[in-house]
């Protein structure tokens, strides 16, 4: 049985569950968000908790049980607190801003790169060179951030690029020192 799949989700009073039609629809204040729930998986809403169960042990539900309630526990998570993640620009004269919908970044090419904010996120710039996505869904947050992370990743040898806070990136000591 899975280990993580077996745990009941707990269920703030301000959240609400729904199972209806392979669908499971968890709704809190303004933010609601819906999961397509596959065969041979079933969502049990409680008193307090929700617990995904199994109908058999083939190995096909057996890798989705764990991955459906991790699911379903981001959602609760989302409506109610929301996820938030944050880059740091690295290098001289590399700036983003926010213009309209869309994130401008200035990363030493010789243009902009412009990237059209999703619906659903909200992204704000901390000074020129921190960009902080916060949203409710937690697969589209991270989505987002690593596209942004993608445009410039951090380079090994003087550390420039986009990278998420708090990453350490290991420098490379390069051919002159190498010897």
């Amino acid at each position: 049985m899975s280990r993580i799949g077996k745990n009941p989700i707990a269920i703030p009073k301000e959240v609400k569950i729904t199972v209806k039609d392979g669908r499971c629809l968890v709704e809190a204040a303004k933010h609601k968000l819906e999961l397509s729930i596959p065969f041979g998986i079933t969502v049990e809403v409680n008193e307090g908790f929700t617990t995904i169960k199994r109908v058999n042990d083939s190995k096909q539900v057996r890798s989705l049980h764990g991955t459906i309630r991790m699911l379903v526990s981001n959602m609760v998570d989302g409506v109610t607190k929301g996820f938030k993640k944050e880059l740091d620009i690295v290098g001289v004269g590399y700036k983003a801003q926010i213009k309209g919908k869309q994130l401008v970044l200035n990363v030493g090419f010789s243009h902009s790169v412009d990237m059209e904010i999703p619906e659903g996120l909200k992204v704000s710039c901390a000074g020129n060179n921190k960009i902080i996505v916060e949203g409710i869904d937690k697969q589209r947050v991270g989505e987002f951030t690593a596209k942004v992370r993608k445009i410039y990743p951090p380079e090994p040898y003087k550390g420039k690029g986009i990278r998420y806070s708090g990453e350490k990136v290991r420098k490379k000591l390069g051919k002159a020192l190498a010897k």
